[in-house]
């Protein structure tokens, strides 16, 4: 990868930066919100299998609306679809490593390949997510890690705790 200092201006690379954690906040708030319908129209039972087939559904619409990609990925993803780049992965690692040094998390704003502009930021276990990314037996149920398991056979985004680093929000412009 580029560094950023080097193919943005400061002034470039702010701009970038607050459109980036804006794109992420409405993305969270849009998700997050259409799941807590879900969980109280019927639980994790139904949450689980609204996942599975609304949320990238409504990743790509937001990417539309803000004429971006966005993705959320992880080093211990659940859907397939959201693999994770070598860059990702690197990126995934240093949040970890720096939070679990208690750093500061900052956003990410880098050129990539063909003068992309990707916006990275960390997504963080709040207790509620537990529930599906937990430790089987303890914060998730064996009947919802098996609904899990049954949509997702090669689910890896479990045993989570509180405040770790869940994955990230990549979000690619065009420069």
């Amino acid at each position: 990868m580029i560094s950023c200092n080097k193919s943005l201006t400061p002034k470039e690379k702010e701009a970038y930066l607050v459109k980036g954690k804006e794109i992420s906040k409405e993305s969270f708030k849009t998700l997050s919100g259409k799941l807590k319908e879900q969980l109280q129209k019927g639980g994790v039972v139904h949450a689980i299998p609204f996942c599975n087939s609304e949320a990238l559904p409504i990743t790509k619409e937001l990417s539309k609306k803000y004429n971006v990609s966005i993705k959320r990925t992880s080093n211990k993803i659940r859907n397939v679809k959201n693999n994770s780049t070598a860059r990702e992965l690197e990126v995934v690692e240093k949040f970890i490593t720096l939070k679990e040094n208690n750093k500061e998390l900052a956003s990410i704003v880098e050129v990539g390949k063909n003068d992309k502009v990707h916006f990275y930021a960390p997504i963080i276990m709040k207790s509620n997510c537990l529930v599906c990314h937990g430790t089987v037996q303890q914060e998730l149920s064996v009947k919802n890690d098996s609904i899990i398991k049954l949509l997702y056979p090669n689910d890896k985004a479990t045993n989570y705790k509180e405040v770790d680093v869940r994955g990230i929000w990549s979000i690619t412009f065009d420069k």
